[in-house]
């Protein structure tokens, strides 16, 4: 493969550059990319076909492999270690609780805090301690596309910052609310590292006690955000948009507590991703009328 050697953090201004190759992958190594180079245009060096990895599946955390799911074989662990060649390699069996803490062990090499790159944010991390899920983030690009400028926007379970970052950079002032103390520690630090400290206000505490007056549009981003229907409601008024999240689809279920509060809205169901066998992360978009 024809590349040009550039760092890995000036990836992001190679967007629309016309040498870019983009029927395949940038291979990033050691904090160095090697971008790949259309025909015609000058490279820098060449790099050898590589056998396509036909492994357990997992995603980076920075530095870390994760893998979720069954606990992974030996070989399996083999496998990613001689792919990637990762700092650590960490298991995610689940996560419990409303502070959805994570249920996790380091299989080899170590697992520091990470910094993880996504859409011109930066999140930090202990994975060992933090969930972190990558199948969101189209969810979080959808979300930042809808906000406008100035909205106020609650995000009543912000954990580091995985919608009230993105919203924030699209201009929105957010009331970021995390019961769990860990996360919360993380949310402050990512809030400032990317400079959104004017536009989102962090506080630690039950969302149903941090909710103030009226949102123009509310974050439910937890599976158990039903039970707190009601608290949100309290806080919205006509034209708020209330994004509720769901295993499976609940759009029958909100229409019976709204049904019960005299609240009249429009629902739309969105699907974000499976989270088992045969079950889907879906989000109601809920708008008040």
């Amino acid at each position: 493969m024809r590349a040009r050697v550039i760092p890995e953090e000036d990836l992001e201004s190679l967007e629309g550059a016309e040498w870019v190759d983009r029927t395949k992958r940038p291979f990033v190594e050691g904090g160095t990319a090697y971008v790949p180079v259309m025909e015609g245009y000058p490279f820098t060096t060449t790099l050898p076909a590589r056998t396509s990895y036909s492994g357990r599946g997992y995603y980076m955390l920075g530095s870390v492999a994760v893998l979720q799911g069954e606990r992974p074989s030996h070989e399996e662990i083999q496998s990613i270690l001689e792919w990637k060649n990762p700092q650590g390699v960490l298991w995610v069996e689940g996560c419990h609780g409303i502070e959805r803490t994570p249920r996790t062990e380091v299989l080899a090499g170590t697992v520091p805090e990470v910094f993880h790159r996504e859409s011109g944010i930066t999140y930090m991390l202990d994975p060992t301690r933090i969930m972190f899920s990558m199948g969101n983030r189209g969810e979080k690009e959808r979300i930042r596309g809808l906000v406008r400028p100035e909205e106020r926007v609650a995000d009543m379970y912000a954990g580091i910052g995985y919608f009230t970052l993105p919203v924030a950079r699209a201009g929105a002032r957010v009331h970021a609310m995390e019961i769990n103390p860990d996360a919360f520690s993380y949310l402050v630090r990512n809030i400032r590292m990317n400079n959104v400290g004017h536009l989102a206000t962090a506080e630690l505490g039950d969302c149903r006690d941090l909710l103030t007056g009226t949102y123009d549009r509310i974050i439910m981003g937890h599976f158990s955000s039903m039970d707190r229907l009601p608290d949100a409601l309290s806080h919205a008024g006509p034209g708020t948009t209330l994004h509720v999240h769901s295993v499976g689809i609940a759009a029958k279920t909100i229409e019976s507590v709204l049904e019960s509060l005299g609240v009249r809205a429009s629902i739309t169901t969105h699907k974000v991703k499976k989270v088992s066998a045969h079950t889907w992360h879906y989000v109601q978009d809920v708008t008040v009328e």
